[in-house]
C-alpha cells in the first residue's frame, strides 16, 4: 500500500523541490515529492548555473555528473545591443574548486536531481497533480490525482513546501490569478541550436526594444537562446508577420535586431520547436502571514536578465532546509509555533540574500527594454567594460549560501 503520511510534502520537482527533498530525506524525514510532468522535459530557462551553486550541487550528490556533461566554463560576459558588443570578465567565485559557472539543459539537470531525491529515500509521485490543499500549519492535507489514471490520494504532513513554477499556482491561489491582459506582460521564449558559432565561455546579454535575452553554450554543444518580450512588442511583431508561429516570430525579431544573434546562428540549425511560457510575474511571493513554506519561484522571481533564477531555486532550498534541520526540534515539526519561527528565520535570510538581486534585475530589465536607455548603457560599458563585471558581482554570481562551516554542518 502506498504511504500517505509524511513529515513533509513538497509540490514541484524542479531544482528547488528536488534539492529540498534530497536534504530532508537524507536527514531521515519521510518526504513526498509531487510533480505533474514526466521527466525528462524541456523547459523555458536560460540554463546558466552560476559558480556559486556548484558547491551546492556537489553536496547534493550530482557534482561529478554535472562536471562531466555541462557546457564550458563561463569566464566572459558580453552586452549586445544592435550590432555593438562589449565584452568583460566574469568574476570568479571564491571557492577552492569551483570558480566559474557552466550551463546544463533543464531536461538533464532536473532528471539528475529527481533521481538523487529518489535515491535519498523520497517518495516521488510523478505524474501527479495537486487538486487541493487543506489544513493548518503542522497538520496539512494535500489531495493529489494521478495524471494518467485519475487515481486520487490524500497525503498528510506537518510541513508543506511549495516549490512550483511561478505560473503554476496552487489550487488555493488560482481564483486570485490576474486575468487582465497588460501591454507590459512579459513572455519567455527559448530554443536550442546546433552548430552555432558562439564563442566558448562567453555569456552574452541581449538588449532590444521591448525585450531582453541571452545565449549560452550548454551540454552536448547545444547553444541555448532565451529571451523575454513584452506583450505589446510581441503583438506588434506578430501583426507584421501574420500567420507565423510566435516562436518563429521571435527568432526573426532576434535575427533582425541583434547582430550577435545573427553571427552566432548564421550556420546553425534549430533542434526542436521554440518553447514559450508566461506571462512572467517577477517579484517576492513570501508573505509573513503565509503558513506554507516557499522555495524557488514560489518564493520569488527575478527578471531573468541577470540569470539568477537557478541560483534562487537551489539556494532557497538550501536555506530552508538549513533552518528546518539546524534548529532546536524538541517538539517536532508538527509544532506550529516552531514552524512559524523557522519560517520567519528563513524569510529574513531569503530577503537578505535575494531582494537585492530582484531590485537589480528589475532595474536592468527596464533599461534593456527601452531603446534610449539601452543605447546609453551600451555606450557607458564601451568606455568602462568593468561595469559588466561589477554587475555580475552585484547579482550574486560569485556568492553562495553555503558560506560558513556552521551552516554546512547543519545539513546531512
Amino acid at each position: 500500500m502506498m504511504r500517505t503520511r509524511f513529515d513533509a510534502v513538497i509540490i514541484g520537482a524542479g531544482p528547488a523541490g528536488s534539492s529540498a527533498a534530497i536534504l530532508l530525506a537524507r536527514a531521515g524525514w519521510l518526504v513526498a515529492l509531487i510533480e505533474k510532468q514526466l521527466f525528462p522535459r524541456r523547459k523555458v530557462c536560460g540554463e546558466c548555473i552560476a559558480a556559486s551553486n556548484l558547491p551546492l550541487l556537489d553536496a547534493l550528490g550530482i557534482g561529478a555528473a554535472f562536471e562531466a556533461i555541462a557546457g564550458p566554463e563561463l569566464r566572459k560576459v558580453a552586452l549586445m545591443h544592435g550590432d555593438s558588443q562589449v565584452v568583460a570578465d566574469l568574476p570568479p567565485a571564491a571557492h577552492e574548486r569551483f570558480h566559474w559557472g557552466r550551463a546544463l539543459g533543464r531536461e538533464t539537470l532536473d532528471t539528475l536531481l529527481l533521481e538523487q531525491a529518489r535515491s535519498a529515500g523520497a517518495d516521488v509521485l510523478q505524474p501527479w497533480s495537486v487538486q487541493a490543499i487543506t489544513g493548518v500549519i503542522g497538520d496539512w492535507h494535500c489531495r493529489i490525482r494521478a495524471v494518467d489514471s485519475n487515481t486520487e490520494l490524500l497525503l498528510s504532513a506537518p510541513v508543506m513546501i511549495a516549490a512550483h513554477g511561478s505560473w503554476e499556482s496552487l489550487p488555493t491561489a488560482r481564483p486570485q490569478r490576474r486575468l487582465a491582459r497588460n501591454a507590459s506582460d512579459l513572455f519567455a521564449f527559448k530554443a536550442n541550436f546546433r552548430n552555432a558559432s558562439l564563442a566558448e565561455g562567453l555569456l552574452p546579454v541581449l538588449m532590444f526594444e521591448g525585450g531582453y535575452g541571452g545565449m549560452v553554450v550548454a551540454d552536448a554543444g547545444l547553444t541555448t537562446v532565451a529571451c523575454c518580450v513584452r506583450r505589446d512588442r510581441l503583438d506588434a511583431t506578430r501583426r507584421e508577420m501574420s500567420g507565423v508561429r510566435a516562436g518563429d516570430v521571435i527568432e526573426a525579431l532576434l535575427l533582425r535586431e541583434c547582430g550577435g544573434v545573427r553571427t552566432a546562428l548564421q550556420a546553425a540549425a534549430r533542434t526542436g520547436p521554440w518553447l514559450a511560457a508566461g506571462p512572467l510575474d517577477p517579484g517576492i511571493r513570501l508573505r509573513d502571514d503565509d503558513d506554507l513554506l516557499r522555495i524557488g519561484n514560489a518564493a520569488g522571481e527575478a527578471h531573468p536578465i541577470i540569470g539568477e533564477g537557478m541560483s534562487m531555486a537551489l539556494q532557497s532550498a538550501w536555506l530552508l532546509c538549513a533552518n528546518l534541520l539546524g534548529t532546536d526540534r524538541r517538539s517536532g515539526p508538527a509544532d506550529g509555533a516552531w514552524q512559524r519561527d523557522v519560517g520567519r528565520s528563513y524569510a529574513a535570510q531569503w530577503r537578505r540574500e535575494f531582494s537585492p538581486r530582484l531590485r537589480l534585475a528589475a532595474a536592468f530589465a527596464h533599461v534593456a527594454m527601452q531603446p534610449a536607455c539601452a543605447a546609453s548603457l551600451a555606450a557607458v560599458c564601451s568606455v568602462w567594460p568593468g561595469l559588466l563585471t561589477l554587475g555580475a558581482t552585484w547579482s550574486g554570481k560569485d556568492r553562495s549560501v553555503m558560506r560558513g562551516e556552521e551552516q554546512k554542518k547543519s545539513l546531512p
